[in-house]
């Protein structure tokens, strides 16, 4: 058996965003509700001039950690932030490196992804928690299924006719370019359910309108009724479902109560006893159910 977490003091924590911030605000907000089980330390970001980075550093008393990625890639003659070319994968381990240096000082423990976008090795330093819109314990042939960025996860659903979905948090993995590796990691959480709202279009239309859809998504996103509705259903499930397992999951592996066993399958500490689960539901007041 081996703990997740190697540290056997209260752990510092770096929180990575891209956005809004509304996870990482929610996640500080509420951390004494958790006993202030780990110490904040700093706010990084890969996106200064649009995300709320400054703003939420400055309402905590943290500090803020800025490597702008899309100048980081301008600089370097590429006009998009992209890992399809070797070029690309390239510039993003050379900016993951600089972005190491720039957090050594701090002596993290372990990060949390709050929205953060660019993939990143980051994760071979410290374990990085990741809050993921998809229920990653849905398999199809031993395969995870609501896996990917942006909304595609919640589509998937849909279009699979699933009645609710959930919020999963996640030990990211390592990224090598091919994609989808970084969802494939123990799942430390996962939410209550949260209904999917159709918001009164038939089912049958949604699918054809995925059908319609060109090869590559576009940048920006496909715009169409069906990605609406999805980013709809993904601010509820934030909301229902980010908010309630994130915090949650956070504390108890500050707290070291999860652990891997020899056969690599996920095991928790329960009442002071380790169990084999493959996770555990977070619910409202921190009320937690063992998913074997």
């Amino acid at each position: 058996m081996k703990n997740l977490l190697k540290t056997g003091k209260k752990p510092n924590v770096a929180i990575f965003l891209s956005g809004s911030g509304t996870n990482a605000e929610n996640l500080l907000k509420t951390l004494q509700d958790y006993n202030n089980s780990w110490t904040p330390k700093i706010i990084v970001t890969d996106n200064p001039n649009s995300s709320r980075a400054f703003d939420i550093s400055s309402k905590f008393g943290l500090e803020t950690v800025v490597l702008d990625i899309k100048e980081f890639y301008k600089a370097r003659g590429e006009t998009r932030v992209s890992l399809k070319s070797e070029k690309g994968r390239f510039i993003r381990d050379e900016w993951t490196n600089i972005l190491r240096e720039l957090i050594k000082p701090f002596d993290i423990d372990f990060g949390l992804l709050a929205g953060f976008v660019p993939l990143s090795n980051i994760t071979t330093d410290f374990p990085c928690l990741n809050v993921h819109p998809g229920d990653l314990t849905v398999e199809k042939d031993s395969k995870r299924i609501l896996v990917g960025l942006h909304t595609i996860p919640i589509e998937i659903a849909i279009l699979n006719g699933y009645s609710s979905m959930r919020s999963s948090v996640i030990i990211a993995q390592n990224y090598t370019g091919k994609g989808g590796e970084m969802d494939t990691g123990p799942i430390l959480g996962v939410s209550q359910q949260v209904p999917i709202d159709l918001e009164g279009f038939d089912l049958k239309i949604l699918q054809k309108i995925y059908e319609s859809r060109p090869n590559f998504r576009p940048k920006g996103g496909f715009n169409d009724i069906l990605e609406n509705i999805a980013k709809n259903n993904q601010e509820t499930l934030k909301i229902n479902g980010d908010w309630e397992v994130f915090p949650a999951a956070v504390a108890h592996f500050a707290n070291n109560n999860y652990a891997m066993n020899d056969d690599n399958t996920l095991l928790f500490k329960n009442n002071e006893k380790w169990e084999k689960v493959k996770t555990i539901e977070f619910a409202n007041n921190k009320d937690s159910k063992i998913i074997k």
